[in-house]
């Protein structure tokens, strides 16, 4: 493995009022916080926050990149491998790269969390494309031509879906 150096001088800030926020639904938002070339290439990260069960990402992962979700509030479901972890406020949960991970808000429960993506790559504009594909503007298949863009591969888990798919019901 090699050593990464992000390649950027100044510290960095970023204020509440200032990051973009994208809904993908009434129980659903993202609050863009900070992509790859604002630190340097070092992480991207951002806040989501999930209401009443809502899913957040389905299951899914990063070829060169490790994620890490820290809950700030409420109670989380994330797919972790092969297992389904449920989190609560001050837990936190990172996936090496290669590994499926997927997100929601536990069933019944919101859930805010923070997410770290290192090292980052350009992610902001993928989010923007759910939040296009969420309101019917490009169709969901658009997602597999950018899978490398973004180094977001999506795939099936069978743990998630037993342990998700009962909220169906």
């Amino acid at each position: 493995m090699s050593l990464f150096i992000p390649d950027f001088d100044d510290s960095v800030v970023v204020r509440a009022a200032d990051a973009e926020e994208i809904h993908y639904g009434p129980d659903s938002s993202l609050r863009l916080l900070a992509d790859s070339s604002t630190g340097g290439g070092f992480l991207s990260t951002m806040r989501v926050s999930l209401k009443a069960g809502s899913d957040g990402a389905r299951p899914h992962h990063h070829g060169r990149s490790a994620e890490m979700f820290y809950v700030i509030d409420g109670t989380a479901q994330l797919l972790a491998g092969d297992k389904v972890v449920t989190a609560e406020a001050g837990d936190l949960v990172i996936v090496p790269p290669g590994q499926q991970h997927a997100f929601a808000a536990a069933p019944g429960e919101d859930a805010e969390m923070l997410v770290v993506i290192t090292p980052g790559v350009e992610r902001f504009e993928y989010f923007r494309h759910l939040e296009r594909i969420r309101y019917g503007k490009v169709p969901p298949e658009s997602l597999l031509e950018v899978q490398d863009l973004y180094d977001t591969y999506f795939g099936t888990s069978t743990a998630w879906e037993a342990t998700r798919a009962p909220r169906a019901q």
